[in-house]
């Protein structure tokens, strides 16, 4: 027979679900020393070449965009120790980075560095503040993802040694993506209709989201320079997202020629892979008893971020591996997760990792991926942070993952709480 406490200790455990000691309910416990997001923004996603943000160079991106954490966050600047800001293509980047930083009203005390991991160069941005903070290096510092796709293109590998070119796993880094994912279509049988069908779903989620003001409260609006055919500028304000298509059918996708038409099984088109965009994305990142002292409102909390590695030549595939890594180390299952944001490099990658998971698809991009959002490279893996705990707010959900595959063979993952 229960004694009293046993009794009491139950019902307490009733009235208080987060006591009791799930692995799901322990992730979601609050801790001083949790590493939590008190800001969330992003700019609107464009298209490169062809969208507003066309003319506006990384620099004026970053300034814009740092501009709004310091105007919104109402947080004094000189408390921002160090920001971090992934970003792939541009060239001196790290001037740009600490440039930037001075140039958007930050003190000189504040520091800034790049991160670089390719497609998961936002995710490691987040990461590389999130340990500084964790072992007490700095309070308070930003994690960045930025990319303007339209000024610094990519022109691919470079020129590389012998001993590479010559080695069986390190030369498939001169597969372009585009191979590589043809190589997933073809090594996992992912047919060219199944790639149609979830990159309209992608779409047709991404349109829903647009046209009902679920990503309002993501997006910060941007006033840039534009030029016009005569080489005219003029202001405009950037206040959405330009690369969604509506009213895309996986009969529309189907009608659109393959991209990659020399490898096999040549299923991959520009309808069901990411698009080139120019984007940024930022969190504010501190421990819970700092922004409890400062006064900052807790939207979130990282609870930690991997990353693998794989064959290159099926890079795609990352996701697969880094996802349940990082479910293992946090202690929780998928089951666990209320939504997925897996980056959709290309839909063979997409539907390969959904269905290896075995995952809900309706958790997965509930407001759409990449290849309707676009995927400004290193903006990416901070998008998606802003995303999910957007995402989440309106679903009154709690659970995260954000995941994507990398270039030269890697995948990175993540896991966040929504605190809204």
């Amino acid at each position: 027979m229960a004694s009293a406490g046993e009794r009491l200790s139950s019902v307490l455990g009733h009235l208080n679900p987060i006591s009791q000691a799930t692995p799901r309910n322990k992730l979601l416990e609050k801790n001083p020393d949790d590493v939590v997001i008190t800001l969330s923004i992003r700019t609107p996603l464009t298209k490169a070449k062809k969208g507003g943000l066309k003319d506006t160079p990384l620099d004026d991106l970053l300034i814009a965009l740092l501009t709004a954490v310091r105007e919104k966050s109402n947080l004094d600047p000189s408390l921002v120790e160090d920001v971090c800001v992934g970003n792939v293509l541009a060239v001196g980047q790290a001037y740009m980075a600490r440039s930037s930083v001075l140039a958007a009203g930050f003190p000189a005390s504040t520091a800034a560095s790049i991160a670089n991991r390719f497609c998961s160069s936002g995710l490691l941005a987040v990461q590389n503040i999130a340990n500084q903070i964790i072992v007490g290096s700095i309070d308070i510092g930003l994690a960045i993802g930025a990319e303007s796709m339209s000024s610094t293109p990519d022109d691919g590998a470079p020129k590389m040694s012998d001993k590479i070119l010559n080695h069986p796993i390190a030369s498939q880094n001169l597969q372009p993506m585009g191979q590589t994912s043809e190589n997933v279509a073809r090594d996992f049988n992912v047919s060219r209709q199944a790639m149609d069908a979830f990159a309209a779903e992608s779409f047709q989620k991404a349109e829903k989201a647009q046209k009902l003001g679920w990503v309002d409260d993501e997006i910060v609006l941007v006033t840039v320079q534009v030029k016009d055919v005569n080489g005219e500028s003029r202001t405009v304000v950037v206040d959405r997202d330009d690369g969604v298509r509506y009213g895309t059918t996986a009969e529309s996708l189907s009608k659109i020629r393959a991209a990659f038409p020399q490898w096999s099984p040549s299923a991959t088109t520009g309808g069901n892979a990411s698009q080139l965009t120019d984007g940024a994305a930022a969190i504010l990142l501190m421990k819970r008893w700092k922004a409890e002292e400062i006064g900052q409102p807790i939207v979130g909390k990282f609870c930690g971020a991997t990353i693998v590695g794989l064959e290159p030549r099926i890079m795609g595939i990352g996701p697969s591996l880094s996802i349940p890594k990082i479910l293992k180390k946090v202690g929780i299952t998928k089951d666990d997760v209320d939504v997925f944001e897996i980056n959709e490099a290309f839909a063979s990658m997409g539907v390969y990792c959904i269905k290896n998971l075995a995952l809900d698809s309706s958790k997965v991009n509930p407001r759409g991926g990449a290849i309707a959002l676009g995927h400004p490279l290193g903006c990416t893996g901070v998008r998606q942070v802003v995303t999910a705990l957007s995402e989440l707010r309106r679903q009154n959900k709690r659970i995260a993952v954000t995941s994507m595959c990398v270039g030269t063979g890697m995948g990175m993952a993540g896991v966040f709480v929504s605190e809204h």
